[in-house]
């Protein structure tokens, strides 16, 4: 299994970016999908979560109102759609798949790091004051 994060870079507070993350290997659309990220000198963050049909969706707090997940299980891709970015919103950011064959997970599992197999190299955002 291949998770390939992109669309990471430098944006000014307020700005919008779109992470994509393309899974390869395995029938992605059985699985649900999460994206998490890692700022310097801290521990993994939950950031999103979608299932395998993409119409259940849970978010941080932090970033509830401001971030979007969805996924294309025709591309086997799934996205981070992320505006009105904030400072403390930059950090590297990863993909990772919960080898779940459609079951629905409850969001306290969905938002811990153990619950995914697999995990995509990150992409770094960074947000400018």
């Amino acid at each position: 299994v291949q998770l390939q994060a992109s669309g990471g870079g430098l944006v000014q507070a307020g700005g919008s970016l779109r992470l994509s993350c393309a899974a390869s290997g395995r029938t992605f659309s059985n699985d649900n999908m999460g994206w998490f990220r890692q700022a310097p000198g801290k521990g993994r963050e939950f950031v999103a979560h979608i299932n395998w049909s993409g119409n259940i969706a849970y978010y941080a707090d932090s970033v509830k109102g401001r971030f979007a997940i969805s996924r294309d299980n025709a591309k086997n891709t799934v996205y981070l759609q992320m505006n009105s970015l904030k400072p403390e919103d930059t950090a590297a950011y990863y993909c990772a798949a919960d080898v779940s064959q459609r079951i629905i997970r409850p969001s306290n599992v969905a938002r811990v790091a153990p619950t995914y197999e697999y995990w995509g190299q990150g992409t770094q955002v960074t947000v400018s004051s």
